[in-house]
């Protein structure tokens, strides 16, 4: 069974080189294990949507809300899924720094990313959007 989970947490310290160590180690690792997804970062929010089978899906967020890099480790949506919607990402990255600020105002009350003050559906169009507008990089199979 296929499981769709999403989360968003907060970092202490988002540099690029944290950034880039994490898309190498999912890129590296998701694909032995099924998992494709994308991981929007923003100022010093992460926001990452997992897809897969439900115990590789699970076992992999139960390791990041462990990790010292991430606080505040939320959960906004999780569903059992037919369908990938991220099937051509290892794992895709959205800088929402680079977006313009008018899409992230369509989905919140201020132009930045804060998957904390909105509803899991809404954060799920806000991707669905992203991918759309061809936004994401980092396509990998």
């Amino acid at each position: 069974m296929m499981v769709r989970l999403l989360y968003a947490s907060h970092c202490e310290e988002l540099s690029a080189e944290m950034i880039e160590a994490i898309l190498r180690r999912s890129r590296e690792h998701n694909p032995r294990q099924g998992i494709t997804g994308l991981l929007c970062h923003g100022g010093n929010v992460f926001m990452q949507v997992l897809e897969g089978g439900r115990d590789v899906v699970n076992a992999l967020y139960n390791s990041i809300a462990k990790d010292p890099r991430h606080r505040d480790v939320t959960m906004l949506h999780y569903e059992e899924i037919t369908e990938r919607r991220f099937a051509g990402w290892t794992m895709g990255q959205v800088n929402l720094s680079r977006i313009n600020p008018s899409l992230l105002l369509k989905y919140s009350e201020r132009p930045e990313l804060d998957p904390f003050a909105v509803s899991g559906r809404v954060s799920m169009a806000l991707l669905d959007e992203l991918i759309a507008t061809a936004a994401i990089v980092g396509r990998g199979g």
